[in-house]
């Protein structure tokens, strides 16, 4: 079955692996706390509409209870899916990563922009890429004490460690392009 589902699909799963029940908003609020830093972060739409598939599936289980006078459904992991949860874990090559790095794109092809337009795009990088800091060291830190091995938030905080690491890398190769472009003054108007 690994073969016919979409990587989506297997994210949502492994955010239904904690042991809790979740509804869709919940799991879209956990994608967005999460896979957003390395992965793409499902719409809502998607989300609902990958649930109910795993659902359709026996992969999740949903259950509708009474809330406040409205219905919420809740789904969880079902057996079937962690099984099929651990098999695409086991049985399929992890594959290497897909980079697709907008700011190494226009780097690339800064020879059809001028120089400043080209340091002001990699320090507004260097923007972002506090700002994700700020954001993944807060992730980061709402695992402690659930962090260890064992338990729920042991693999997550891994996770989070390793984006914390890409960031601060990232933040470094952008200092020293900016770097090297202070020192060598743009030449794309020689022949």
């Amino acid at each position: 079955m690994s073969q016919d589902l979409p990587q989506t699909t297997y994210a949502i799963l492994g955010l239904l692996t904690f042991g809790d029940e979740l509804t869709g908003y919940e799991v879209k609020q956990r994608a967005d706390a999460t896979l957003r830093f390395y992965w793409v972060a499902p719409a809502m739409s998607q989300v609902y509409k990958e649930l109910a598939r795993l659902t359709d599936l026996g992969l999740v289980e949903a259950r509708t209870r009474a809330d406040g006078g409205r219905e919420v459904t809740t789904y969880a992991l079902s057996p079937a899916g962690e099984q099929t949860l651990r098999a695409w874990m086991t049985e399929t090559p992890a594959g290497f990563p897909v980079l697709k790095h907008t700011v190494l794109l226009r780097l690339l092809m800064s020879r059809a922009s001028d120089p400043e337009t080209v340091r002001r795009m990699l320090r507004a990088y260097l923007d972002e890429l506090d700002a994700a800091l700020d954001d993944l060291t807060g992730v980061r830190e709402s695992l402690r004490s659930a962090d260890e091995p064992g338990q729920a938030f042991y693999y997550p905080s891994v996770v989070a460690d390793w984006g914390l690491d890409y960031f601060v890398a990232e933040a470094r190769h952008t200092r020293k392009a900016l770097e090297r472009l202070a020192e060598h003054p743009d030449r794309s108007d020689e022949p």
